[in-house]
């Protein structure tokens, strides 16, 4: 990995000039597969004591909205949800953040309201290509359950090796199963989203090739760090340091 930790320093240093250490920013927060908006615990005050507004989102069927699941949940509920985080807190170039699988529900958010989003931040996540055409599945390896697709300690231990200790039951605690049309359902992007200021973080323990993913010029800056899948529950004050780097140039 040393080759991406260089090209992240260098990145992140041209992201810091551009933003100015001491912005303000607005936070769009949406957890990845098994998660809610409690997954950001750790963050979120990190990021409000330093003066920024955060909205933890969390989608249907998951968290605290886990009683919402259904066989017909799938990508344009979620975009949904984000969208009317938006439209209901009345947000405006924020920082919309996207972990996992979420990175295609912010990528197809952001296509719909491409002058709100200031910075489109992936966070270890899926990113749909440029092309106009339908995209989006899951590893074959995960067991579906009817319509659902179960957490399981398989999973946890697979790319999240560093989740331990008092970490690893609250998560176990906290995680459900996910619609499997949240996988399954594909994303169409139209030409609003190449608008789109995008920062990528990725995760060296996240099941990707960073190395492979590097090779290939990137849109925006990144960072690539030493964690699993879930860096907001293993390495929060590190990730919100990241996230404030890679935020960008807000007007």
């Amino acid at each position: 990995m040393h080759a991406g930790r260089k090209y992240a320093k260098i990145s992140i240093r041209t992201a810091q000039i551009h933003l100015g250490r001491t912005s303000v920013a607005t936070f769009v927060l949406v957890p990845g597969a098994w998660l809610g908006g409690w997954a950001w615990k750790k963050v979120v005050p990190l990021l409000e004591k330093k003066g920024h507004e955060v909205h933890a989102v969390t989608l249907t069927g998951m968290g605290e909205r886990v009683h919402l699941a259904s066989k017909d949940v799938g990508i344009e509920t979620a975009v949904q949800d984000v969208l009317n985080v938006i439209k209901y807190n009345d947000l405006d170039n924020f920082v919309l953040v996207g972990h996992s699988f979420a990175g295609k529900v912010v990528a197809a958010a952001a296509d719909r309201a491409p002058k709100m989003v200031g910075t489109l931040l992936y966070l270890d996540a899926f990113r749909p290509e440029k092309v106009r055409t339908p995209q989006g599945s899951f590893p074959d390896e995960w067991q579906v359950d009817g319509w659902n697709v179960p957490f399981s300690e398989e999973i946890l231990d697979s790319i999240g090796k560093d989740v331990r200790g008092a970490d690893r039951k609250w998560m176990l605690s906290r995680a459900t199963s996910l619609p499997v049309k949240y996988f399954r359902d594909p994303v169409t992007l139209s030409e609003n989203f190449d608008s789109v200021r995008k920062a990528y973080i990725f995760c060296t323990g996240g099941g990707d090739n960073v190395d492979e993913i590097l090779k290939v010029k990137l849109d925006g800056p990144s960072k690539v760090i030493e964690s699993g899948h879930w860096p907001m529950i293993t390495r929060p004050k590190e990730l919100v340091e990241d996230m404030l780097a890679l935020a960008g140039n807000r007007k």
